[in-house]
């Protein structure tokens, strides 16, 4: 090969040289410092500090907001702009409802509410789906096919207690907590099927019908609207996706906690949600799973209050993982949280929930693209952006050193590699095709925006001058 390609040889040696001495920055070795981030060490150096008990890693935004805390970050000081964690912000906003501020505590909610979650709630939560998305419709939601759960990672972790041997398919890049859904239980194998930025990161059907076919997949999981990438799902797109996994006997898990932060319509149609719920035929049949909460849409990350939607036989083994997993939600919240589903509540405070964070992204959009970034796939849902560093610098033009350079700003944003969901650490890090990318979200206040953006500008100052 050599001969035929002379200069190939030195090409590859160099390419090889500069991605050691990237690996062996700072920036990576302190995320390799963390438990559960090790190299993978040689058989007879495998020893615990605890004999049998494995450190599992933590999510990438754990590492993210523990690394912003020995940097001096807290929640409270207003020097500096979280740009990291997945929240909104969950203050007074123009039309939205205000959220209570005192709840009642009835005396029999000091018991355990059921591992499936309160009667009430879950009326509650299937009379919504069923006014959102199931009206005319003959099969429609009951409280048999809701079960409460403790926060979107409970719903997730409960569903995964309950997938049996089989294929799981995943798609990349994906939400941080999947790591670890996807590596703890070990009946079924998890299979990555990596989107694509010219195709927007799009979830095509066809590769769906692909996939299951040619991996024999049992499972896909995934989240819709899709966190990082800010891409969503709608309507005909949906619907085939449904239709090709009811033909091929194959359950799909969709997480849509930001079925309500939609931006691809007309202003005019604010107050427009997607749940792919809308195309299921039979509850009770189909194998659709949904997870969502209060967490997002209602912006009560705090509460802990979420939910799982699907056919009855699901719901039964719900209930039965979480009576063994983490026991059920706070019963006082779930009683707070019933007057919040009222089906014209809900509609009133997305119309005015998608105004405002679509005025913050565009805002923030703006903003970047006058510091000089290339914005090739802006975001028509949730409330983060899908940032490329190719054009920067380097050191900065990798997400793992424009994080860490970001925190001397007191700015706080989420490296790719994070999503590059990776279980059991089977891939080599380094390897990402999330390496030159962060996360950024627009979740916070708009004078946090603003301060953290003037910050981010302030870093690439430091390193054009270098330049």
């Amino acid at each position: 090969m050599s001969d035929a390609y002379p200069h190939l040889k030195d090409i590859i040696s160099k390419v090889i040289d500069k991605m050691h001495g990237e690996a062996d920055s700072k920036a990576f070795r302190t995320l390799r410092s963390y438990p559960g981030n090790e190299r993978q060490p040689a058989f007879d150096e495998q020893v615990s500090a605890i004999y049998g008990i494995e450190h599992p890693g933590s999510t990438g935004v754990i590492y993210v907001m523990d690394r912003a805390m020995r940097t001096g970050y807290t929640c409270d000081d207003p020097a500096w702009a979280n740009f990291g964690q997945g929240a909104p912000e969950v203050g007074h906003i123009d039309g939205c409802m205000e959220k209570p501020t005192h709840i009642e505590l009835p005396v029999g909610s000091r018991e355990y509410a059921p591992a499936d979650g309160t009667k009430q709630l879950r009326i509650a939560v299937a009379n919504l789906y069923n006014d959102l998305y199931r009206k005319g419709q003959s099969s429609q939601y009951t409280y048999e096919n809701i079960c409460i759960v403790p926060g979107g990672r409970a719903g997730l972790t409960r569903v995964a207690a309950a997938i049996g041997d089989v294929n799981v398919g995943y798609f990349l890049p994906e939400y941080t907590a999947y790591e670890q859904m996807l590596s703890v239980f070990k009946k079924f194998v998890p299979i990555p099927t990596t989107l694509e930025e010219d195709k927007n990161y799009h979830i095509h059907p066809d590769t769906i019908r692909k996939e299951i076919v040619g991996r024999g997949l049992g499972v896909i999981v995934a989240s819709n609207p899709r966190n990082p990438t800010g891409q969503v799902l709608e309507e005909e797109t949906l619907e085939t996706l449904l239709n090709v996994c009811r033909e091929k006997h194959t359950t799909l898990v969709l997480d849509e906690f930001y079925s309500a932060y939609i931006y691809s319509h007309d202003q005019s149609k604010n107050g427009r949600t997607v749940s792919a719920t809308r195309f299921v035929k039979d509850v009770n049949k189909d194998s659709l799973i949904v997870i969502d909460g209060l967490t997002k849409n209602f912006r009560l990350p705090g509460w802990r209050v979420c939910w799982i939607v699907g056919p009855k036989p699901v719901i039964e083994s719900m209930e039965s993982c979480g009576s063994f997993l983490e026991g059920g939600a706070n019963h006082p919240l779930q009683l707070a949280a019933i007057p919040l589903l009222d089906p014209t509540v809900y509609r009133n405070e997305t119309k005015h929930l998608q105004r405002h964070f679509r005025a913050k992204r565009d805002y923030v959009l703006k903003r970047l693209r006058e510091m000089g970034f290339e914005i090739r796939v802006p975001p028509e849902a949730t409330f983060y952006v899908w940032l490329d560093l190719c054009k920067l610098p380097e050191p900065i033009n990798i997400g793992l050193h424009f994080f860490e350079e970001c925190l001397l700003e007191k700015v706080i944003v989420v490296p790719g590699i994070f999503f590059d969901i990776n279980p059991s650490h089977r891939r080599e890090l380094f390897e990402s095709s999330c390496h030159h990318f962060v996360r950024l979200s627009f979740g916070p206040p708009l004078d946090q925006l603003k301060k953290g953006l003037d910050n981010i500008e302030k870093v690439l100052a430091k390193f054009k001058s270098k330049k």
